[in-house]
């Protein structure tokens, strides 16, 4: 790259730390990227960091060493998050939503890339001081929200699956119980995709009682892999009893009229989450 003034360095800077959370870069590499000193780099590195943080984009964090430099750490302000949330809670308040059986369709939010990457970036500001290794998720519809959230985190996808694909190897299957239908399925993953002892962060897209949480769960006990959180886009509030607990989700749909077809959905509980850990922090 030709040398560039500090007006340019600034811009690339930016695009090169968005494009690359939690990856550690060494002042080195930009120094060499830019054919500037390190001091002038350091520079325009406060320049970005004060502008991230005045924006509630991201932090950006410094660690000294020889073998330290800087990460880009996605982040939300309060007011970022309410914004998120209000604009998918309207979506899914829509009463053409309603399915026969008063099932919601929710593909069309699923398949919104600038509202799945806003929600992966809600999900990466409150897990983002967790070490995780893998972002796990049941196919088809979680898969969209899983990448989003992976893509903010930099760590690989784990797709668990209902059916066995010869393309994947062996894999490891368990038997658990839809916590809505209580009927008795099977969820399936690649032995190749998921490391023994990996920390992995659920997803899941739609939570009624738990029931695929929970199989998941199960599931990664067979990996001796460890949860360290679950992420849900929508919990369905409803009398069924909870099988996990200790879970985020976005939104909350607390009533659903199939007469009068109204969607009464409500914030989830993560804006309470990501105000605790903005407390810790400060801490």
């Amino acid at each position: 790259m030709k040398k560039l003034r500090r007006s340019g360095r600034l811009v690339d800077m930016t695009n090169f730390l968005l494009q690359n959370p939690h990856k550690l870069i060494s002042l080195t590499h930009f120094s060499e990227r830019y054919q500037s000193a390190k001091s002038s780099i350091s520079e325009d590195l406060g320049i970005v960091k004060e502008i991230f943080e005045e924006q509630g984009i991201g932090s950006l964090l410094t660690i000294p060493g020889a073998s330290g430099g800087v990460k880009y750490m996605p982040m939300v302000t309060v007011e970022q998050a309410k914004e998120y949330t209000t604009e998918l809670n309207a979506q899914l308040s829509k009463a053409d939503r309603l399915l026969p059986g008063g099932y919601l369709y929710m593909m069309d939010v699923l398949g919104q890339p600038r509202i799945m990457n806003n929600i992966g970036r809600l999900f990466a500001a409150v897990y983002g001081n967790v070490k995780i290794d893998a972002v796990m998720t049941v196919a088809t519809k979680g898969i969209p929200l899983a990448y989003a959230v992976g893509s903010h985190l930099d760590v690989p996808v784990s797709i668990v699956r209902r059916d066995h694909r010869v393309t994947e190897g062996s894999m490891v299957s368990i038997n658990y119980v839809s916590g809505s239908s209580k009927r008795i399925q099977t969820m399936s993953l690649a032995r190749r995709s998921l490391s023994p002892g990996s920390n992995v962060l659920i997803i899941d897209d739609f939570m009624v009682a738990g029931g695929t949480v929970r199989g998941m769960m199960d599931l990664l006990a067979e990996f001796q892999a460890n949860v360290v959180g679950i992420g849900v886009l929508v919990e369905s509030e409803g009398e069924e009893e909870r099988l996990v607990d200790n879970y985020i989700s976005i939104s909350k749909i607390s009533s659903v009229d199939i007469r009068e077809k109204e969607i009464k959905v409500e914030p989830g509980n993560y804006l309470s989450k990501l105000q605790e850990r903005m407390k810790e922090e400060v801490k």
